[in-house]
C-alpha cells in the first residue's frame, strides 16, 4: 500500500502559530515584517505587515503598512491585502489600498502552501519590476486612515 497521493492538512491555528512564530523572529534582511494586530483575536484573522521599499526604485527607503485579514477559510483561500500606506502600484486599487488578486498572480493562483511571508516578499519584488519600480507616487506624510475591516479608523485632536 503506497502513500504516494496522501498528504497532512496542517489545520489552520496551527498553520497560524507557525506564521506568528517565523513573523516574531524576523525575514531575511528585516525589509519585510509581520505580526498579529489583535493579541486579543483568538481566530488570529488581523494582521499587520511592513515592506521598506527596495533600493534603486521609487519605493526606496519608504515604509508601506500593510493589513492582511486571514479569514476563516484561510489558508485554503488566500488573505485579503490592504495597504494602509498610500502607493501607486499597478496591483493596488488607488481608492482602497486593496491588493486586486486580478492583477496580482499570487492571490489569483493561491495556493494552500503560500504564506503570508511569501505574499509580502512578492509585493516587495513587485515593486521592483518594470512597471512599478519608476511609477510616480504620492507624497511621503500622506498615510490617511482608511477604513478598517472592523470599523472605521478616525483621526481627532484636542483643541
Amino acid at each position: 500500500m503506497g502513500s504516494e497521493g496522501s498528504r497532512v492538512v496542517v489545520p489552520r491555528n496551527f498553520r497560524l502559530l507557525e506564521e506568528l512564530e517565523r513573523g516574531e523572529k524576523g525575514i531575511g534582511d528585516g525589509t519585510v515584517s509581520y505580526g498579529m494586530d489583535d493579541a486579543d483575536d483568538v481566530y488570529m484573522r488581523s494582521w499587520t505587515g511592513t515592506i521598506i521599499g527596495p533600493p534603486n526604485t521609487v519605493h526606496e527607503g519608504r515604509i508601506y503598512q500593510l493589513k492582511l485579514f486571514c479569514d476563516k477559510d484561510y489558508p485554503d483561500n488566500p488573505p485579503t491585502v490592504r495597504f494602509q500606506t498610500r502607493i501607486n502600484m499597478t496591483c493596488v486599487n488607488q481608492e482602497t489600498g486593496m491588493v486586486e488578486p486580478s492583477q496580482f498572480p499570487m492571490l489569483a493562483n493561491w495556493q494552500r502552501e503560500y504564506t503570508m511571508e511569501d505574499i509580502l516578499t512578492q509585493l516587495k519584488k513587485e515593486m521592483m519590476s518594470p512597471q512599478n519600480r519608476k511609477l510616480a507616487q504620492p507624497p511621503e506624510g500622506n498615510e490617511e486612515q482608511r477604513v478598517d475591516q472592523k470599523g472605521i479608523v478616525l483621526k481627532c485632536c484636542i483643541l
